[in-house]
């Protein structure tokens, strides 16, 4: 691999922070979160970032203005996030509806889009002075601004929109929902296409509450070999995995499995090769937790247009030494079945745990997580300035734990390849162990040079 070349860095200025409200008046109410919505997993805030490209059709328009103005246009329909969430007995979460607005930041950067290099993926430098606002009482869960947004213009007339989000409020498919209304209107519309649809009562426990299925997701284990990953010295790398990579895995797969999903093969061989990479005890169970829409498992399925999270967390557990030493299929097979369990009957179960067990956080004892984002459209949301160049996930890891979670994000590499971009988060020492294991699974045939060039190429604008 190439050696690396100086970080790139570059300077925001930011304009005095804003808190923009609803343009018109919007009911005052207390709404209730659902009991998916409000477990502790789910109370952090999460970043998302687009980059554009200048827009010609936009002349010299400022898209921090036509962004702000619309955005006080969508709250009218969207007056939720212009809230402040409370909590109330039994730690439910409700939000107090009184147009306290959203935190809005305008701000220039000395830098073009063409700086960040040929291909926009995680980890992004400076990502911190692209969404993290140093304003006092905004970064908490309760009585803090429920979404931020910061629009950076660019020297070349393109810009970057990042916005974090209060996990509890929405999953990526209702926050993309709101993107689009935020774009439709930016570029005129009265309304949003598709008009939000609160009813979190859809996802309420049950009365009484009966847990009925088998959550291991949430059991609590304790950490008694310290394999928690510690917090120093993490190293976060980006790989991509296009068509010849997916191949490569598929060939390890017998012939009753090769109709498995990208995802599903991909899951596998990334919670193989970490766990190799963490060199865990034989006998230590592992863990691969992934997202699993439940959106379209209801009878009838949720209502186009709710956009509170509607997803589960199953979980697929193996002995390290299993993982480590059986082929790809024992992972895969594992990852399958866990997929499968979820149903409508596994969520309202899932509701009735969190009213029963005090809303817990899924375990990340020896624990992986991966969601997949692929599908969702971030990349789709137009401002009036085209598609994004870059649209997802800001960085790799979910909530207060690095190296925790991965996604997985659709982007186009260097070379005009599509594919999956996966940012993994590890401890350096474990990071080469996991670089070698994967690139010896992708060495089946040229996939191997593949990888190497595409990490080289990360490595050498880093």
């Amino acid at each position: 691999m190439s050696q690396v070349d100086t970080p790139l860095t570059f300077t925001v200025r930011r304009h005095p922070p804003e808190l923009i409200v609803p343009a018109k008046p919007t009911p005052r109410e207390l709404k209730p979160l659902s009991d998916i919505d409000d477990q502790e997993g789910l109370r952090f805030l999460i970043p998302v970032i687009q980059f554009y490209r200048a827009g010609p059709k936009m002349g010299n328009k400022n898209p921090a203005s036509v962004i702000r103005e619309a955005l006080a246009k969508v709250l009218v329909f969207y007056y939720p996030f212009a809230g402040r969430l409370k909590e109330g007995a039994a730690r439910k979460l409700m939000v107090d509806c009184g147009g306290q607005g959203v935190l809005f930041v305008e701000a220039e950067a000395d830098i073009t889009l063409k700086q960040f290099g040929d291909t926009l993926q995680p980890p992004f430098p400076c990502l911190e002075e692209l969404y993290d606002v140093p304003v006092p009482g905004s970064n908490g869960v309760l009585d803090s601004p429920l979404l931020l947004i910061q629009v950076t213009r660019l020297l070349c007339g393109g810009f970057i929109f990042a916005l974090r989000l209060n996990h509890t409020m929405s999953d990526a498919q209702g926050l993309v929902q709101f993107m689009v209304a935020l774009g439709e209107v930016a570029q005129g519309a009265s309304a949003p296409s598709t008009l939000p649809v609160w009813q979190r009562e859809l996802l309420f426990a049950r009365d009484p509450p009966r847990v009925t299925c088998t959550h291991r997701e949430y059991e609590e284990v304790a950490d008694t070999k310290g394999t928690i990953i510690p917090l120093d010295d993490m190293t976060h790398r980006s790989f991509f995995f296009g068509p010849n990579e997916v191949l490569a895995l598929r060939r390890f797969l017998p012939k009753h499995l090769k109709k498995c999903s990208t995802f599903e093969v991909l899951t596998a061989c990334l919670w193989r090769c970490r766990t190799i990479a963490l060199k865990p005890d034989p006998e230590e169970e592992m863990r691969i937790i992934f997202i699993v829409s439940a959106r379209a498992k209801f009878n009838p399925p949720l209502p186009e247009g709710y956009y509170g999270n509607g997803f589960a967390f199953p979980v697929a557990i193996s002995t390290a030494g299993d993982l480590c030493t059986k082929p790809l299929a024992h992972a895969l097979e594992h990852v399958k079945k866990a997929k499968s369990d979820v149903n409508e009957e596994y969520m309202r179960s899932i509701a009735d745990l969190m009213v029963t067990k005090g809303r817990p956080h899924f375990t990340v004892v020896r624990a992986y997580l991966v969601s997949d984002v692929t599908h969702v459209g971030f990349d789709v949301v137009d401002f009036g300035w085209g598609k994004a160049a870059y649209g997802g996930p800001a960085k790799g890891g979910v909530g207060p734990i690095p190296g925790l979670a991965s996604f997985y994000i659709p982007v186009t590499n260097h070379k005009g390849e599509s594919g999956i971009v996966v940012p993994i988060c590890l401890p350096s020492v474990m990071m080469e162990t996991f670089v070698k294991e994967l690139n010896s699974m992708l060495a089946q045939d040229n996939s191997y040079q593949v990888l190497q060039e595409h990490n080289s190429h990360v490595l050498s604008r880093l």
